[in-house]
């Protein structure tokens, strides 16, 4: 599974379609990959997890595992996304807007079985999408959806985009490279990173 280019498709693409996904093979999928990791799961597997036949999980995604795969990605980024725009809804200006997003993002990472189970043993699917090109397709794809979503609490869409790629930067800084004492999933602690360092980087001019 190409996971960048998946991610990058569901957020530039933002097809309805897949909120229509089977979610019960989704789910199942899920908990196989926590159990057993996406190389040892099989269709076979995901079809006793979600107690159907392999027939139905075929007549679901016809590309077969690999088809599946890429669905169960665009199903749970649009389901963070779905959390991310509830958490927005109610932030009252930029700080309260950063933070929400990195304690969402934190707060998914930290429930996120699957994601630990491949961020511990099966690092090389996982570490590879994470730089170079593939990185700088994901942050593309992440100033695309992130730009319009804090765009109403900045002066322009650029600044916008470029605090969306920042916080997505210092999330997986800290998600692949934890810190003693500061959490991701912690408000408090969020909230005193994105006014310390985060917020005088963007609102304030750099001297040339």
């Amino acid at each position: 599974m190409d996971t960048v280019s998946s991610v990058a498709a569901v957020v530039l693409r933002r097809d309805p379609a897949a909120s229509s996904a089977d979610t019960r093979l989704i789910d199942a999928t899920l908990r196989c990959i926590a159990r057993w990791g996406i190389s040892k799961t099989t269709l076979d597997d995901v079809a006793r997890e979600a107690r159907c036949s392999r027939a139905t999980v075929y007549r679901s995604f016809p590309g077969g595992k690999s088809a599946l795969l890429d669905t169960v990605l665009d199903v749970e980024v649009e389901r963070f996304l779905t959390r991310l725009r509830d958490r927005l809804s109610t932030a009252a200006d930029l700080e309260d807007a950063l933070v929400a997003v990195m304690v969402e993002a934190g707060t998914t990472i930290a429930a996120h079985d699957a994601l630990h189970y491949l961020l511990e043993h099966e690092q090389d699917l996982v570490l590879p999408r994470l730089a170079f090109k593939e990185l700088d397709e994901l942050l593309a794809a992440i100033r695309a959806v992130g730009g319009p979503l804090l765009a109403r609490f900045v002066a322009d869409p650029a600044t916008a985009e470029r605090a969306a790629e920042w916080v997505a930067r210092l999330t997986l800084s800290y998600t692949l490279s934890p810190a003693a004492g500061f959490d991701t999933a912690d408000e408090v602690s969020v909230r005193t990173l994105v006014t310390t360092f985060v917020l005088p980087g963007l609102l304030s001019p750099i001297d040339s």
